[in-house]
């Protein structure tokens, strides 16, 4: 439901929701002190019977109202009638509580003073003290409310004019002296009493319409400054070793969008070319399994960025460790798909250099499940231009230790695409077994095992047979000595057709599973280590990766 004039974006409704329940809270929070004072002096309850009933049931109402928003999706409707209905009944209680905390403040008093008789003296007295409560109350109520839940200068003052109605007109309600006599005020006082309150909400009205204006400025200044050309960021997914990535959209297309930013931390001339190539040579991957690169540019601050596509999905690690290994045929049809990503970066001269599990994301797209999309290509290699310009940093060892080629260990600056299909046969041995092919107490241990341990055969680690074809693709893949590892990514891919598994892996197959399994995906809790995760769109889908 959207109120007319009042649409929000579900980040906008979400922080509606927090900020209104904050509001409640501290409110519930303050009206617990006079509660607890008056308590403890008077635990019978002899004194002010009428408003200590009527103060506990307001402070047990703001309680409600705070539970109500901290739980759940409430709709934005909800959560602003929340705020307006609780405010207005809030001002109508404080006024009718001020009223039977006169009459009875009125017989306190003169109970108090022996041989005092209630008078016009003391009625104005106890009245006007009450008053003067009522009016500071809700003040402090409006102000608390301008400062926690920033809201347009207009609409603040517009809540002030209509929900401060009741304290305007607290001097109309009086009641009879504590002898049932008809009450002892003077007959103009209700009218020069509102004069007087009305002053005294024009007064509060302006500093909270004030308070409304710096709050919602600063939240503007804060929008603007998440403004990344057409890109507004709505929230931060992650980050990994060079970059932060913020969920996303554009301006005028609004199709979902992840914004990766180089650190700051990382603002050196030579960072923001490296940052600045990796998307020059990731946009010019066209292939259907490679993640799309939109557009980049730098900040008016020099921060640079790119926007790429936002995923509905979850990456392999995760799906693995969730719901357990993949079947041979969904392992021959996932690396099928990575295969084909990587032979397109391969022919053009590019190669990824951190291919792992987290790195291929299982995403919904064109209607299809399950379809692998290969992303970060944050230390890829342009095998054209390694030496150019050290930016390739090809003597420092990159790539994740557990699906690292010995070569890029023992010589990193002979990394070729050889190295990228030793790391994909690393992750269908993942995929197909539930295990990495190596383990280690240290990352020396890890990589000791890439260099000289041979891996153990898929069949033998699962006790049970494995299609002899895939099996020894896999082991091929995982051959220290680059040269007895597949042709390149198309022979790769003409081995995999041999495979008895292979388009035994169906849309249907498919559809079912992430049916089945989806939701458990989407509501497991989950460590956002890397970039590599922060490609995918979180709780829009039940298949997201949550």
């Amino acid at each position: 439901m959207t109120l007319p004039g009042l649409s929000f974006t579900e980040e906008e409704r979400a922080f509606l929701q927090q900020r209104v329940a904050l509001f409640w809270k501290v409110v519930f929070l303050i009206a617990l002190i006079p509660d607890a004072i008056v308590f403890l002096l008077d635990p019978a309850g002899t004194l002010f019977k009428s408003g200590v009933i009527m103060d506990r049931l307001s402070t047990l109402f703001f309680g409600l109202l705070w539970l109500v928003c901290r739980r759940g999706r409430r709709p934005a409707w909800l959560v602003l009638a929340l705020e307006w209905v609780g405010l207005g009944a809030v001002s109508l209680v404080v006024a009718l509580t001020g009223r039977y905390l006169t009459t009875e403040a009125i017989a306190y008093f003169a109970a108090q003073t022996p041989g005092t008789v209630p008078g016009p003296g003391l009625e104005r007295a106890a009245d006007g003290y009450m008053s003067i409560m009522c009016i500071t109350g809700g003040g402090l109520l409006f102000a608390l409310r301008a400062a926690l839940i920033p809201s347009p200068p207009s609409r603040t003052l517009a809540l002030n004019l209509l929900l401060g109605l009741p304290y305007v007109l607290v001097p109309w309600f009086f009641g009879p002296a504590s002898d049932g006599a008809p009450p002892l005020r003077t007959a103009d006082y209700p009218v020069v009493g509102t004069v007087t309150y009305a002053i005294w909400w024009a007064i509060i009205s302006v500093g909270t319409t004030v308070i409304s204006h710096v709050v919602f400025g600063l939240r503007a200044e804060v929008r603007r400054a998440r403004q990344l050309g057409q890109y507004t960021l709505e929230g931060k997914l992650g980050e990994g070793g060079m970059g932060v990535v913020y969920r996303a959209r554009h301006g005028m297309m609004r199709r979902p969008t992840a914004v990766k930013l180089l650190k700051p931390e990382h603002t050196a001339e030579t960072d923001l070319k490296r940052f600045e190539r990796e998307v020059q040579l990731t946009a010019r991957l066209t292939h259907p399994h490679t993640i799309t690169i939109y557009d980049y540019g730098r900040t008016p601050q020099g921060v640079f960025y790119y926007a790429m596509e936002l995923l509905d999905g979850a990456a392999l690690d995760r799906v693995v460790s969730l719901c357990g290994p993949l079947s041979e045929a969904r392992v021959v049809s996932l690396l099928y798909s990575v295969a084909g990503a990587l032979a397109e970066a391969h022919d053009v001269g590019l190669i990824h250099r951190d291919i792992k599990p987290a790195n291929v994301i299982l995403c919904r797209q064109g209607g299809m499940d399950d379809f692998p999309k290969v992303v970060d290509f944050g230390l890829v290699k342009d095998l054209e231009h390694a030496g150019g310009a050290g930016l390739t940093r090809a003597d420092v060892v990159a790539g994740t230790p557990l699906y690292l080629a010995p070569e890029a260990v023992s010589a990193p600056e002979t990394v070729g695409p050889p190295a990228d299909l030793y790391s994909l046969g690393a992750v269908g041995y993942f995929a197909l077994t539930g295990t990495n092919v190596f383990g280690g107490r240290t990352l020396v241990e890890v990589c000791s095992h890439h260099l000289h341990t041979p891996p153990e055969p898929p069949s033998i680690r699962l006790g049970r047979p494995v299609d002899p074809e895939l099996e020894s693709l896999i082991l091929d893949c995982l051959a220290k000595d680059p040269l007895q590892r597949p042709a390149g990514a198309h022979a790769l891919r003409r081995r995999l057709e041999r495979c008895v598994a292979f388009g035994e892996w169906t849309h249907e197959d498919a559809h079912v599973w992430w049916k089945e399994h989806g939701p458990d995906l989407s509501t497991a809790s989950q460590a956002l280590e890397d970039t590599d995760l922060t490609l995918t769109r979180q709780g829009s889908d039940p298949r997201a990766n949550g």
